[in-house]
């Protein structure tokens, strides 16, 4: 069991069980795991940037190496419509799951346990990947193709040395970086495919 915490303006991360105080905040149960409760800087950096996308509202969004879903979950929750997790972690996969029926979205989210090739079907609204950055070098070509013309791709698990080299490879795909946040060791960037 761990301390509720905030995150943002709008999010608090509460484990299973938790009193939830009815304050105007989102409440977001997480069970503490491997696979990312909301601690790391990534995460946080993450969903503060979901809380500013009015474009949030209705999308069809696809979570990488969705590990406990907690991203997913939390654009849910900020008005999306639906989403598909996908992880190489069937753990990871059981995690989310778990979380989604905490949450009460579980019926709008498909699990997947895979890579980003079991993903079927493209033209999601917003993609998220919170994953390492070699790892985004190796999906960008196949995150590029999934997400509409016009639509947003939110990275983060990019180690500053990994920054400029995701931003240029997104750049070469057709997409423009909105924003680009450097966090203590890692970094955080938004970016548009063009229409």
């Amino acid at each position: 069991m761990y301390q509720p915490f905030d995150i943002g303006k709008w999010f608090r991360i509460l484990p299973p069980g938790a009193e939830a105080p009815e304050d105007g905040r989102i409440n977001l149960v997480m069970a503490r795991g491997a696979f990312g409760s909301g601690e790391h800087e990534t995460t946080a950096s993450c969903l503060e940037t979901l809380e500013t996308l009015p474009e949030l509202a209705g999308a069809r969004l696809l979570d990488v190496g969705s590990g406990t879903a907690i991203l997913a979950i939390g654009a849910l929750l900020l008005g999306a419509a639906e989403a598909v997790a996908v992880d190489i972690s069937p753990d990871a996969v059981a995690s989310a799951r778990r979380n989604c029926e905490a949450n009460g979205v579980a019926q709008r989210v498909r699990h997947l346990t895979g890579s980003l090739e079991s993903v079927p079907g493209k033209n999601f609204d917003l993609i998220v990947a919170n994953i390492y950055g070699d790892l985004l070098l190796d999906f960008a070509d196949g995150m590029v193709r999934r997400v509409r013309p016009g639509g947003l791709l939110l990275l983060s698990g990019i180690l500053w040395e990994y920054n400029f080299e995701v931003r240029e490879a997104f750049e070469r795909r057709g997409c423009t970086v909105l924003k680009n946040r450097m966090l203590e060791q890692f970094s955080t960037v938004l970016l548009q495919k063009k229409e």
